[in-house]
């Protein structure tokens, strides 16, 4: 064999009882599992001492924005590190295919704030099979081991992107033309390889489609056994309505639901999420596909412009810009957000402590950075809105946030549950990102499963693994297995952490000294490796 991991720990993603082994290597693949006291010892080219580690399947984050960064960076340690071999990117309806040239110039600045703007990089391809094709071969030529991506990567299909690309920016039903033209554009992707469709329902353009339009797309991703992933209408008031939306019409389309980010935030939510998970145990009980993930932290993570309403966003980021510019607009704006509680902020009234600057764009705005709206307001002499406003001007819409509106025990109560995952729905952009980018799956194992005992170590290394790898319907990944791809992580259970915090958020974690993807180490002796054995993972792979 290439490579024999020896007297380790062995947490195969079954959430069973773990085991010690030898694990042989071969093409790739896991070749041979001899357990402990089963016979002569696997041999092979070369032999890792193990002992004291555990091994598991390597690590899916179910929600992930690195769709620039991963051809951006060749390194991308922010995942790699954590052990994560696999991302599922195209998320929350916004990302850069299908589009044409109108389109992607449109949505490159409309996410300036979650991917940058892709200055550097060249925007080769328009529809999703040519953007798989080009995180294949990302790096070809440039000197490292490998020519594709860090991690694997697979992709959904933005449904905000695919209703910009038909209908444009107009808050008004899709044409019978237009809804045919977008039922076409998810066809053709799936055809080319995404696994879904998500949605951004409370980002502009996407959040205009109506139910009907959305059951009709998602009939197509059913055709092709695909699921549909929506950041749905509310994570605040309505949440429950929300979230109810979207297992009903998943189910009246017949299609797989995956429900982003599950959380139920704000404080019209707390300690309610017994009620969201009995009211997805009903619809599973009853038949329905479903399945969730969410990361382990209270805080929320997006743009500062996506709090304003959906109103206020109609016709693209130029028109939102000028309507800023205008006092009699921009108060209405205002109202919006402080009274009325606008759309963009889930119908919820802002609380302007609340809202803390992660990144901004221009560099002379970095002071806002960590800090609060309502604290930046407090020493320039001048309201919240005043403040805000001035910094979506002058920062053309690319300054990011921190939400800190979530609840400690809803998220330990989502993540127990029978179809939990995790996702870490990190935003890598900006001077203090949300450390969930850096240390959301270290924080699992070490945080919610070593220290708390929330789930046990077996039952959390499932939810990381072969439950998402289940919803992907990935034949051979998520397990250890004779025969599965030796996409790995070896990890100290004592010692596993989450190294980013609020202050240090891109501080790595400790605990993870070897990642391995296609059988190849990309994380070595707790080191990032010149390894790039990332591809793109297709529908059907």
């Amino acid at each position: 064999m290439d490579l024999v991991m020896r007297d380790v720990r062995v947490i195969d993603g079954t959430g069973g009882e773990s085991y010690r082994a030898d694990v042989g290597l071969t093409g790739g693949r896991i070749a041979g599992i001899r357990r402990e006291g089963d016979g002569a010892r696997l041999g092979a080219l070369r032999v890792l001492d193990a002992a004291g580690l555990a091994l598991a399947p390597g690590f899916i984050d179910m929600h992930a924005h690195s769709d620039l960064a991963l051809l951006r960076d060749p390194d991308h340690s922010a995942k790699a590190a954590q052990g994560v071999t696999l991302e599922v990117i195209g998320q929350d309806g916004l990302s850069y295919a299908p589009v044409d040239d109108v389109t992607l110039a449109e949505v490159r600045r409309t996410i300036t704030g979650w991917n940058g703007d892709g200055s550097g990089i060249d925007f080769d391809w328009r529809t999703v099979g040519e953007y798989l094709d080009r995180l294949d071969r990302a790096f070809e030529g440039q000197g490292f081991d490998g020519r594709g991506i860090a991690v694997n990567a697979a992709y959904l299909i933005p449904q905000g992107t695919v209703r910009m690309h038909a209908v444009g920016w107009d808050d008004r039903p899709a044409t019978a033309a237009e809804l045919a033209r977008m039922r076409q554009l998810v066809a053709e992707s799936m055809e080319q390889g995404a696994v879904g469709m998500s949605s951004g329902l409370t980002y502009t353009p996407g959040m205009y489609a109506n139910d009907a339009e959305l059951t009709e797309l998602c009939r197509v991703v059913a055709r092709y056994d695909g699921y549909y992933c929506p950041h749905h209408r509310s994570y605040g008031a309505g949440a429950l309505q929300a979230y109810e939306e979207m297992v009903t019409l998943a189910r009246h389309a017949g299609c797989a639901l995956h429900l982003a980010h599950a959380t139920m935030n704000f404080g019209v939510n707390e300690g309610r999420a017994p009620e969201l998970l009995a009211l997805l145990d009903d619809a599973m009980d009853a038949g329905a596909d479903i399945s969730l993930d969410t990361y382990p932290y209270t805080p929320g993570a997006t743009t500062l412009v996506a709090m304003l309403p959906s109103w206020a966003n109609e016709g693209g980021p130029e028109a939102t810009s000028a309507r800023l510019k205008d006092e009699a607009t921009a108060e209405r704006i205002r109202h919006h957000l402080e009274v009325t509680g606008s759309d963009g902020c889930h119908g919820v009234p802002i609380e302007w402590d609340t809202i803390e600057i992660s990144g901004v764009r221009e560099p002379a705005l970095a002071p806002y950075v960590g800090r609060t709206l309502a604290d930046s307001a407090a020493r320039a002499d001048e309201t919240p809105w005043t403040t805000a406003r001035r910094l979506l001007i002058e920062d053309r819409l690319g300054s990011t946030i921190l939400q800190h509106v979530g609840h400690e025990e809803n998220v330990r109560a989502i993540m127990r549950h029978r179809v939990h995952t995790g996702g870490s729905d990190g935003i890598l952009q900006g001077a203090k990102p949300h450390p969930r980018a850096f240390g959301t799956f270290p924080r699992y194992l070490g945080r919610y499963a070593r220290e708390l005992g929330i789930l046990t170590l077996e039952e959390c290394v499932s939810h990381l693994t072969s439950r998402p790898a289940a919803r992907l319907r990935l034949r051979d990944r998520g397990l250890i297995r004779e025969g599965y791809r030796a996409d790995l992580v070896l990890f100290d259970p004592d010692t596993v952490a989450a190294g980013s915090t609020f202050e240090s958020p891109r501080t790595p974690p400790v605990g993870i000294p070897y990642v391995l993807i296609d059988g190849r180490f990309v994380i070595e002796d707790g080191r990032r490796t010149n390894v790039l054995a990332g591809r793109s993972v297709r529908r059907g792979d």
